[in-house]
């Protein structure tokens, strides 16, 4: 029987590879190419939305880069050479590589070796002419940039053009406590929020969900708001906003009390955003 990718499946083992993955990307537009960094369903924070089955804290273990190598290069090969969209039922309008996607199943920064992964993936993408007509994105909580090697990792993505998509869910402590199960901080959000647009382009992606009356409240909104212009006097420079609610279900315990944001709700947040002056973008 022949698959067929969509936007509500992101089998991370539907290539049969331990690193490399595909996915339709609804924020993308079409074929993304993901790495997951976390293939032990590790990551240091517990989003109540995550997609992640057995999620467990902790951090990615260290990537064996001779097979990712050899599984990007085999994909590569598969996506331009081969039968890999007739076999997966693509349209042919969705016949392109969007882009490199490094995500997962956890904190991708986690990585011991997260700079020479960066660096590898580059390197291969710009050898087989996949960059850089498509983007290289890395799609973070944005909780450890303040490490070193983070840095260093980031300051590779950016060599080759790279975005990163930082999460921001809640502009409160509280809001990110309860989204998020995160104890970030407000001043350790700026900082590094600060760190990561100063190092490579940046957008934010923001997933509006309901949760027990807790969630994306009239207060929450305000200072998601506030939290934007104070970004603006802070001359912190965003590419995007990003924002989007569920697609997929959750296989954290609050699943059963989650529920999806209209899309009228959030197209109204989008337009207050708009007139901060920022770009935004809206996947209901």
């Amino acid at each position: 029987m022949i698959q067929k990718l969509t936007t509500t499946n992101h089998d991370r083992d539907i290539a049969g590879l331990k690193y490399i993955y595909p996915v339709m990307s609804r924020r993308a537009g079409g074929l993304s190419i993901g790495v997951n960094f976390n293939p032990n369903n590790a990551c240091n924070w517990r989003c109540i939305y995550c997609q992640v089955p057995d999620l467990k804290r902790g951090a990615a273990p260290t990537m064996d880069l001779a097979l990712l190598e050899d599984e990007l290069r085999f994909f590569l090969h598969q996506v331009q050479h081969a039968d890999f969209f007739e076999q997966f039922n693509v349209a042919p309008e969705q016949r392109i590589i969007k882009d490199i996607a490094i995500s997962g199943n956890g904190e991708p920064t986690s990585l011991d070796n997260f700079e020479q992964a960066v660096t590898l993936i580059g390197q291969i993408a710009c050898e087989t002419g996949v960059f850089p007509s498509s983007h290289f994105v890395l799609i973070t909580n944005g909780s450890l940039i303040h490490q070193a090697n983070v840095q260093a990792g980031l300051k590779q993505l950016a060599t080759y053009h790279g975005v990163i998509w930082f999460k921001l869910d809640s502009a409160t402590e509280q809001g990110r406590k309860v989204i998020n199960n995160s104890v970030q901080s407000q001043q350790k959000l700026l900082e590094n929020l600060k760190i990561a647009t100063q190092l490579c382009p940046t957008k934010l992606q923001t997933c509006m969900l309901h949760f027990d009356d807790k969630t994306w409240t009239d207060s929450e909104k305000q200072a998601y708001l506030q939290l934007l212009k104070d970004l603006q006097l802070q001359q912190i420079v965003l590419q995007k906003i990003m924002l989007y609610s569920l697609a997929r279900p959750s296989f954290q315990p609050e699943a059963a009390e989650l529920e999806q944001v209209n899309s009228e709700e959030m197209h109204a947040l989008a337009t207050d955003i708009k007139a901060l002056g920022y770009d935004v973008s809206v996947n209901a």
